[in-house]
């Protein structure tokens, strides 16, 4: 979700970080925003992100991703993004490392011959803020509606799940219609039947 350093250096040992995240289904986004902005919560303005996930030939959906690195390149107001994460704990707890690339339609021709596939074409309208530590995205994702994504980025030693526990507690006390999932959006888009290239 965010352009974020996983190599923090801590004398000349490298200590990976996280992104550890949950994942909400919108039940009605004006009642979201409506408990948002009672908190002082302040949203950005839209930014329309095209986001291409590809995973490492000879995985499959229906297989763990736990321990493997998937891609994602992404282009936004004119930028090229390309992203590995690799899910630890679980799906939505992930070491990251992301940098700016020059040529997208290159990038995505070395990332085929690095040995990854495209699997699905993931476009949505986002709005961020931050509260705290955290980070919040209000996504509207074509063809399969909008979602909330409460994010924090934690050193390696950190627990994931401990983490995705005290995020859930700030979703909770939204007291807004929102249906937790654990899949990814490129598992959600893929299980909508909306894969492009």
């Amino acid at each position: 979700m965010t352009s974020i350093d996983t190599a923090q250096t801590t004398g000349t040992t490298a200590v990976a970080a996280c992104e550890v995240e949950v994942k909400y289904q919108v039940g009605d986004l004006a009642v979201l925003e409506a408990a948002l902005a009672a908190r002082g919560v302040v949203l950005s303005a839209p930014v329309v992100q095209d986001d291409q996930a590809y995973a490492p030939v000879g995985w499959d959906y229906g297989q763990s991703k736990i321990g493997v690195p998937f891609a994602r390149l992404r282009t936004e107001r004119g930028r090229h993004l390309l992203t590995v994460k690799t899910p630890v704990a679980n799906e939505q707890s992930c070491v990251e490392h992301e940098t700016e690339v020059a040529d997208r339609e290159q990038m995505h021709a070395a990332i085929q011959q690095l040995g990854f596939y495209p699997t699905v074409r993931i476009r949505k309208t986002r709005r961020t803020a931050t509260v705290g530590l955290m980070s919040l995205c209000v996504d509207e994702v074509d063809g399969i509606g909008a979602f909330l994504e409460i994010e924090r980025i934690v050193s390696g030693d950190g627990s994931g799940e401990r983490v995705q526990a005290e995020l859930d507690r700030f979703a909770v006390a939204l007291e807004a219609p929102l249906r937790r999932t654990s899949d990814t959006y490129d598992s959600l888009v893929r299980a909508a039947g909306l894969i492009g290239v």
